[in-house]
C-alpha cells in the first residue's frame, strides 16, 4: 500500500480539464496524486456523487466584530461549509470598525481566530479619510484588495468615494499592484423608492445607474492602470462596456450572484417580501437571461453570494425601509446548479464560475479552487441529482431569512474536506486566516 494519507474516489471528479472517473490522493493536507488506481491509509468511494473542489466565495459580509448580532464568524463559516464553500473573503463592512485601517484589520483577525470552520481572508476598504494613507499599510498587512462604493453603502461609517477620491485611490492602489473592487451604482441615477412596493424599488435603481458607474470605473482603469473588479453585477446592459474594456486589454473583471441568476423581479410575491431586497436589485427575466450569456462568453468570470445578512427586525417593513441584502451562503451552489443544469451547463462550468474564477481573482489560483496536484485538499462531495425544498430551519447562518424559502433546488453537499480533514460543523473549527499571497 502506498503512503497516501487519504484517497477519495468518484465516478465524477471535476478536474480543470473536465469531468471523469478518478481517485484523488491527499497527503499532509495537499493533493499529491490524481489517477485511476491509488491506494491510501483511508479510502472513500463516493460512487455516483461528484467530487468538486471546495468553492471560493470572495463576497461575504460577516459583520463581526461590532454587528455580530447580524452575523458572526462561527455561524457564517458553518453555513459556508454546509454549502460547499471552503474559502471565503470577508468584506470590510458592515463590521464595526470597518476594515479601513491596520488596527481594524487586527480586530477582525482577533475576532475570527480559532472560530472559523473554513479558510478566511479579508478585503480592505477605500473610503474618504483613508486614501491614500492607509492603503499601502493594509496591503502590506495582507488584505486581498480594496472595496469602494460609488453610492451610499447603507452604513455611515463606510461612505462612498467621490470621483476625485476614486481617482486618488485607484492611482495609489495601482502603484503597489493592488486590486480594487467596486460597488458600481451612480448616485445621480438613483431615486427614492416611493410607495415601498417592489416595482417602485426596482425603478429607483435603474440599469443605467450601474452602467454609468461601470463606465466611470473603466475610464479610471484606463487612466491609472489599476486592476478593477465590478461587484454583484445585476444590470445586463453593463456587459457591453465591460466586454469592450476587456477586448482592449484593460484589467477589468466582473462577478454576479446566485440571486441575479436564479430569481427575477416577476418572482417577488408582494410588498412584504423583503427577503428579496438587495442593492443593486434583482431585475427581470430577460435581463437574467442576458447575465447567463455574459457568463457563457466569459465577460462575467465569477459567481459569488454577496451574503449580506442582518437581524430579522431590519428585514421587516417594506422595500423602501428594509435592509438590502440576500443571505445565501449555504444555498448558492445548489441554486446555481439547479439553474445551470436546466440550461445545459455541466458541473465543470459551475466549478469554473464558483471556485476557479474567484480563486484567480484573489490570487489563490495555485492553491484553491481546483483539483490538481499541489493544491490544498479542499474538496466537497456533491450529490448533484438529489432534490430538496429549502427549509429555513436547516440553514446555518445566524438568521434564517432567505428568498429561497419553499423553493425546490437540486444538489446537496454531503461532505466537505478542508486540507483533507472532514469539516465537522459541530466540532472544533479548523479553518485558517489567509493573507494575500505575493509581495
Amino acid at each position: 500500500m502506498s503512503g497516501h494519507d487519504l484517497v477519495i474516489r468518484s465516478s465524477r471528479v471535476v478536474l480543470p480539464g473536465g469531468e471523469r472517473p478518478a481517485a484523488v490522493a491527499v497527503d499532509g493536507g495537499r493533493i499529491t496524486a490524481i489517477g485511476a488506481r491509488l491506494e491510501g491509509a483511508t479510502e472513500i468511494d463516493l460512487g455516483g456523487a461528484a467530487l468538486l473542489p471546495g468553492l471560493v466565495d470572495t463576497h461575504v459580509h460577516i459583520n463581526e466584530p461590532g454587528r455580530t448580532e447580524w452575523e458572526g464568524f462561527g455561524t457564517a463559516t458553518r453555513a459556508a461549509a454546509a454549502g460547499g464553500v471552503t474559502t471565503l473573503i470577508d468584506m470590510p463592512l458592515n463590521s464595526l470598525p470597518p476594515t479601513t485601517a491596520p488596527g481594524a484589520l487586527a480586530a477582525k483577525r482577533a475576532a475570527a481566530r480559532g472560530r472559523v470552520h473554513v479558510d478566511v481572508g479579508f478585503w480592505g476598504g477605500a473610503v474618504p479619510g483613508n486614501v491614500p494613507a492607509s492603503l499601502r499599510p493594509l496591503h502590506d498587512d495582507g488584505v486581498f484588495g480594496f472595496k469602494c462604493f460609488t453610492s451610499d453603502s447603507g452604513v455611515p461609517e463606510f461612505p462612498p468615494l467621490p470621483y476625485a477620491g476614486m481617482r486618488a485611490a485607484f492611482g495609489a492602489i495601482a502603484a503597489f499592484g493592488g486590486l480594487v473592487i467596486v460597488h458600481a451604482e451612480d448616485p445621480a441615477a438613483l431615486s427614492e423608492p416611493g410607495d415601498g412596493g417592489y416595482p417602485a424599488f426596482l425603478a429607483s435603481r435603474p440599469p443605467d445607474a450601474e452602467r454609468r458607474a461601470v463606465e466611470q470605473v473603466v475610464r479610471l482603469v484606463e487612466e491609472t492602470g489599476v486592476r478593477a473588479h465590478i461587484l454583484h453585477l445585476s444590470a445586463a446592459s453593463c456587459l457591453e462596456p465591460i466586454g469592450k474594456a476587456r477586448a482592449r486589454g484593460l484589467p477589468v473583471t466582473a462577478e454576479t450572484c446566485p440571486h441575479y441568476l436564479t430569481l427575477a423581479a416577476e418572482d417577488v410575491p408582494g410588498p412584504g417580501s423583503t427577503a428579496y431586497k438587495c442593492c443593486p436589485p434583482i431585475r427581470g427575466t430577460a435581463n437574467r437571461d442576458e447575465l447567463w450569456r455574459g457568463l457563457e462568453n466569459g465577460v462575467i468570470s465569477c459567481v459569488v453570494t454577496d451574503h449580506s445578512p442582518c437581524t430579522p427586525e431590519l428585514k421587516r417593513g417594506d422595500f423602501a425601509t428594509a435592509w438590502g441584502g440576500v443571505s445565501s451562503l449555504q444555498l448558492g451552489l445548489s441554486a446555481v446548479w439547479t439553474a445551470a443544469s436546466a440550461r445545459g451547463h455541466g458541473l465543470n462550468a459551475v466549478v469554473r464560475w464558483m471556485a476557479e474564477g474567484p480563486a484567480a481573482l484573489a490570487g489563490l489560483g495555485g492553491r484553491k479552487g481546483r483539483i490538481e496536484v499541489g493544491a490544498d485538499a479542499d474538496l466537497i462531495a456533491f450529490d448533484a441529482d438529489r432534490a430538496f425544498v429549502v427549509d429555513p430551519s436547516g440553514l446555518r447562518h445566524r438568521h434564517p431569512v432567505t428568498p429561497y424559502e419553499g423553493r425546490s433546488l437540486r444538489g446537496v453537499v454531503q461532505t466537505a474536506w478542508l486540507r483533507g480533514q472532514v469539516v465537522d460543523l459541530d466540532g472544533p473549527p479548523r479553518g485558517e486566516l489567509l493573507r494575500r499571497p505575493g509581495p
